[in-house]
């Protein structure tokens, strides 16, 4: 930022004054900015640097320009004696006087435009510096270049805390402090008052802060540092710039505070505020992100830094309604559970599900919302991408919901959003959403709900490979299914089955499958009776069967095809390929696990894509193309936070 600054100003015989503005969050680093750069540039300027701070003139005279000015002209040499009285004389002598001189005016903390045009120096190649919580656009007319700073990043926040603590401190708690920088948000006026409290308190280990810190609901109260003179507090320097907000941006704030997500846009921040119109929203927004409390993400959404959230959180709950949280949480759940709902459509039209669609849009105040993926060329592909990009925010939302006890919906949109998992295996995250939608669709006292959603759940446990867990998820959704009735559910929980006992006894899962077969054709559901055969075949060719088990794949690869479920084929054919090679097939195996991993690709199944890669580097024979399938697998298992990365790396290690 110090390179771009000296970029900007030009050369020292430019006309006019150059004009340097940097905004950002209270305590993000802009009066050190502007004074390094002042220190950097000292010789530059011989004819002086003048300070104005405007804070401490709002806290004295109310920040006007005149005592601004009398600041200046005092600097100058003027005495009190000789300063003209009124604003209009004080200018004058002031560009007189400068006029003579070539000198650096920092004027920090400032809140207006013209505070800063008012202190203009005259004198060739002179300077202005000027800092400011709000992002003074006006002056660009004047010439000025708007300088905005941002949080440090990982590296650089570690580098400002060691500097503060040393660097062999932060080596013997290395973990301890990559903890404490990503708490703190890269925050410099945060990693400064937590550096200095580890320096007065010699005691105090960076481990036993982070875990002082690690309580969300006290953070932004325990991140202080006290002396003889003066408490500094985050919350202190936050307060600032909230005070001085209009009341619709302010209500905003404090409506953002309590926001269930990492990002919104401005239909959704109208929605959580229960505004009329996007343009009410809007110009609130616009307010907080000129005041530098709303940052703009590059795919143009909104997002409040974690410390900024606590403290937006902590106004409403001073300021709102006890029940002004619930009620933001409870509209921003219906307007994800609508959204899910209509992507789980996309993906899969007759999928199999427990939630009602009549139900959950009615229950909705998302109901005039037109559905984003009707009519895209690709509406599969455009509602799993729209899912990944949300998932931050669906888990904050599931989280938040939960803690309300919003049971209906978290099983509903639990359930819904699995769709994603299916494709993209994040298994923490996959876990974390069926246990919250399982827990909830038992306080909701819904046992066909709490069956499906523990029978998902199994897939990621097997996946973690924590296979006991996951049977006792089975068993329980096996008996909720037996007394729901419902014969698809039934088949459904039979067939998870099959996929736990495939691990541990072959004849088991083969008499799983064929109990889920049986069920989906007692039922008339045809796609049901795909998948089991689909999973029937793979359980065949683990007993020995690879005959049967090539017919029983081919079978369910054609009745796949013919309802149009790309991705499960794609799955048949890689099963395919599998049984060919344990035929000792090496060329037909290759091919129909080639063919099988392109068109996984095609459909989004980034995890079975990945199997499909590992299984075909295993038949081939040239070194490069291994690697580049092995490759292939390691990039989704790493995204996916799979235990099987490890292996794979460890492949490509070996060479």
């Amino acid at each position: 930022m110090l390179a771009e600054l000296d970029d900007l100003v030009g050369h020292d015989d430019a006309p006019g004054c150059p004009i340097g503005v940097f905004s950002g969050l209270p305590g993000i680093g802009k009066t050190a900015a502007a004074c390094q750069w002042a220190h950097n540039n000292q010789p530059r300027f011989p004819g002086g640097q003048l300070f104005v701070d405007f804070a401490a003139l709002r806290s004295g005279t109310g920040g006007d320009v005149s005592e601004a000015l009398a600041i200046c002209l005092r600097a100058m040499g003027v005495r009190d004696q000789y300063l003209p009285a009124g604003l209009a004389e004080r200018t004058s002598l002031y560009r007189n006087l400068s006029a003579e001189r070539r000198m650096l005016v920092v004027l920090d903390d400032v809140t207006r435009p013209a505070q800063v045009v008012a202190l203009l120096p005259q004198g060739l190649g002179s300077v202005v510096l000027a800092t400011s919580m709000w992002r003074l656009g006006e002056l660009i007319l004047d010439g000025a270049s708007l300088l905005h700073l941002d949080v440090l990043d990982a590296d650089s926040a570690m580098e400002l805390l060691a500097a503060l603590c040393g660097p062999q401190r932060i080596a013997d708690e290395s973990a301890a402090a990559v903890r404490l920088v990503e708490l703190l948000g890269g925050l410099p006026i945060a990693i400064r008052i937590c550096g200095a409290r580890l320096v007065t308190h010699r005691r105090l280990t960076i481990t036993a802060l982070v875990d002082d810190l690690s309580d969300e609901q006290s953070r932004l109260s325990r991140i202080t540092v006290s002396s003889a003179h003066e408490e500094r507090t985050v919350s202190a320097a936050l307060e600032i710039a909230y005070r001085d907000l209009p009341e619709p941006a302010a209500r905003m704030y404090r409506i953002l505070g309590h926001f269930p997500g990492h990002s919104f846009d401005t239909a959704l921040a109208a929605l959580a505020a229960g505004l009329g119109t996007a343009e009410e929203a809007q110009e609130a927004l616009d307010v907080l992100e000129t005041a530098s409390l709303l940052s703009v993400l590059d795919d143009r959404r909104y997002a409040l830094h974690s410390l900024v959230r606590l403290h937006a959180r902590d106004r409403a709950r001073a300021f709102d309604s006890p029940d002004a949280e619930r009620e933001t949480v409870r509209r921003v759940t219906s307007h994800y559970l609508a959204l899910t709902v209509m992507a789980d459509f996309a993906v899969r039209a007759d999928r199999l599900r427990i939630a009602v669609m009549a139900e959950v849009f009615g229950a909705t105040d998302s109901g005039a919302v037109a559905d984003p993926f009707a009519g895209a060329d690709d509406p599969a592909r455009d509602a799993i991408s729209w899912l990944e990009a949300e998932r931050a925010n669906i888990m904050a939302v599931l989280r938040a919901a939960s803690g309300f006890g919003f049971d209906r919906a978290v099983w509903q949109l639990a359930e819904a959003f699995t769709v994603l998992f299916l494709h993209h295996r994040h298994l923490a995250d996959w876990r974390e959403s069926l246990e919250l939608g399982a827990d909830a669709a038992q306080h909701d006292g819904n046992p066909a709900a709490e069956a499906r959603l523990r029978s998902l759940l199994s897939r990621p446990l097997l996946d973690l490979g924590q296979d006991n867990q996951a049977k006792t998820e089975l068993d329980i959704a096996e008996r909720l299914a037996v007394e729901s009735r419902n014969l698809v559910l039934h088949a459904s929980v039979q067939e998870f089955l099959g996929r736990y006992w495939d691990l541990h006894d072959s004849a088991r899962a083969v008499d799983a499958y064929r109990s889920s077969l049986a069920l989906n054709a007692e039922a008339g559901e045809k796609r049901g009776e795909a998948l089991a055969l689909y999973f029937l075949g793979c359980a065949q060719s683990s007993a020995g069967d690879h005959v049967a088990a090539l017919t029983a794949l081919s079978q369910a690869r054609d009745t796949l095809l013919t309802l149009r479920d790309e991705r499960m084929a794609a799955r048949a054919l890689a099963d395919t390929g599998r049984v060919r090679a344990r035929l000792g097939d090496t060329e037909g195996a290759a091919a129909a696990l080639s063919q099988a991993a392109d068109d996984l690709h095609r459909a989004g199944a980034s995890h079975y894509e990945a199997q499909a890669s590992e299984d075909l580097a295993d038949l081939l024979d040239d070194p490069a193309e291994v690697r580049t399938y092995l490759r292939r697998a390691l990039t989704v298992y790493e995204e996916g936070g799979s235990p099987r990365a490890a292996d794979v790396l460890a492949r490509l290690a070996a060479g």
